[in-house]
């Protein structure tokens, strides 16, 4: 791994957002070691930020400071936590993906847990109003329905109009190694999609949250309502670099329990907008994949009920398909650094009732990919490079609009 951090000072930053009130960046030291440090770890660089201030911490089970959780290093530190913001999967990581999540307290401090993935998406006033800064951690995987990075949105929206500070504590992304996949078109923002990006963006969270305020991606009726412009502050990782292969100390959901179904998940989580079973309810979730109905020739699974996946898809049914998994490095080869749709292409080819492979009428599959043309391009057997021809225009405006964030040296 190189050992260089690539830094942007601040007024660089400014120059190239044109924002009035830039995002500023705490830079790490250019450290001896090639081990990468998450933000969170660098605490150093932004306890005396959060010191005689009331926090907010927006966490889950990934906001981890080594083997401590954040919120429990932060405490033992003498900051004054006020509550937690939990997304989806709940602050433990534990729920179903997509299922609600009820507020409660934490067990072992006892600070409220407000759940930003239930009844609301984002804190409201009762939910600020002791508090003086926010502060944001979640390890994301750099893919644009992965919901953590349109929980961020959410949560600046929220800091722009009660005026309080966000902290972004950055953490490398797995998948911030290539950028691939087509930009959602209009009428196709959900929380699956909200901003005019690419399936793989190959940003840092910390990145994609100084590409929010410097496009001015959030919401403008937000941004009417007030003066206030988002008061962002991001601390970088070290050593880390978009050439870097980070592979994740924590699983980052339930359903991603290793560095194979991190690598496969951009392409393999869109069979979750078909009949197939995306593996979850197995112990390879998105590495597995299958159908009953699917030649009987094939490998076989069957997918059960357990935690993170409690009601998946085709519960308790024996599954023929393929299992795509393995080691990092074959997994890495045999994706290439780029979206794969040569399986479910080869699935929908081989399954019977056509009609019936896309949920909701190909709805759910169009959230994924931001478009209805992938569907109709994946029905038709459209050769791969043919497809990426289609989105290539939009995906090098989109480059040269993420080149203005970055914060590490680029893979180019």
């Amino acid at each position: 791994m190189k050992k260089i951090l690539f830094l942007i000072p601040s007024l660089i930053i400014a120059f190239l957002t044109g924002c009035s009130q830039p995002a500023t960046v705490q830079h790490p030291p250019v450290a001896d070691s090639s081990k990468i440090i998450p933000a969170a770890e660098r605490i150093d660089s932004y306890l005396h930020l959060l010191k005689n201030k009331r926090v907010a911490v927006f966490a889950n089970n990934t906001s981890m400071v080594q083997d401590v959780h954040l919120v429990d290093t932060l405490s033992r530190s003498g900051v004054d936590i006020k509550k937690i913001f939990a997304p989806e999967h709940g602050f433990r990581g534990t729920a179903d993906a997509g299922e609600k999540v009820s507020n409660s307290k934490d067990p072992a401090t006892g600070i409220p847990v407000i759940s930003l993935y239930g009844k609301k998406r984002k804190p409201g006033a009762e939910d600020l109003a002791d508090v003086d800064v926010i502060v944001f951690d979640i390890q994301d995987v750099g893919v644009r329905f992965f919901t953590y990075i349109s929980s961020l949105e959410d949560l600046c929206e929220a800091a722009i109009e009660f005026n309080k500070p966000l902290i972004v504590l950055d953490r490398p992304n797995p998948n911030g190694y290539y950028v691939d996949g087509p930009v959602r078109k209009d009428g196709y923002r959900s929380f699956l999609g909200m901003q005019k990006v690419p399936v793989v963006y190959g940003m840092t969270i910390g990145e994609y949250a100084m590409m929010l305020k410097g496009e001015k991606l959030i919401d403008s009726a937000i941004r009417k309502k007030t003066s206030y412009e988002l008061d962002l502050k991001v601390i970088p990782c070290a050593n880390y670099t978009h050439d870097s292969k980070y592979i994740l100390p924590i699983k980052p959901s339930p359903n991603l329990p290793d560095m194979a179904s991190v690598y496969l998940y951009p392409s393999t989580c869109f069979f979750e907008g078909t009949v197939l079973s995306e593996g979850r309810g197995t112990d390879r979730p998105f590495q597995l994949i299958g159908h009953p109905k699917l030649p009987d020739s094939l490998i076989s699974f069957t997918p059960t009920s357990r935690q993170g996946a409690r009601n998946t898809k085709l519960l308790d049914q024996k599954c023929y398909g393929w299992d795509l998994g393995g080691t990092n490095e074959k997994v890495l080869k045999e994706t290439d650094g780029k979206l794969q749709f040569k399986w479910i292409k080869t699935a929908y080819q081989l399954f019977s009732g056509k009609d019936t492979f896309f949920l909701n009428g190909g709805k759910n599959f169009d959230r994924l990919a931001g478009n209805d043309e992938l569907r109709k391009q994946i029905i038709s057997n459209m050769p791969d490079e043919e497809i990426r021809k289609t989105w290539q225009p939009d995906l090098d405006k989109f480059k040269l609009v993420r080149k203005k964030y970055l914060l590490y040296k680029d893979f180019e």
